[in-house]
């Protein structure tokens, strides 16, 4: 019998415990169009809500909260989710299109 490959989310969800590979996800998925608190959300999964949490210094429930797309976490909240990647929230000017 044919051995079956490993599913990708499993093994996506074994590269994301690496925060390099975990920023770059990051970034990649905001320049995609995915919203922050739902790339964050499976960033934190995979790396395990209890661990994180320890990492950050946020309780695991406000951890969760802050990633839950129906709570509104403030700029505070989300650059402390945001800091063990090197990453935080940021303005930057729209480039033009040439018309």
């Amino acid at each position: 019998m044919a051995r079956r490959s490993k599913d990708w989310n499993e093994t996506l969800a074994e590269d994301l415990k690496d925060r390099k590979f975990a920023r770059e996800f990051l970034l990649a998925s905001l320049e995609e169009g995915v919203p922050i608190q739902v790339a964050l959300g499976k960033v934190i999964r995979a790396m395990g809500v209890k661990e994180f949490s320890k990492l950050v210094k946020i309780a695991s429930p406000n951890v969760l909260r802050g990633i839950n797309p129906r709570h509104n976490p403030t700029q505070e909240t989300l650059n402390k989710l945001l800091r063990p990647f090197d990453l935080m929230l940021t303005v930057a000017p729209i480039k033009k299109r040439a018309a």
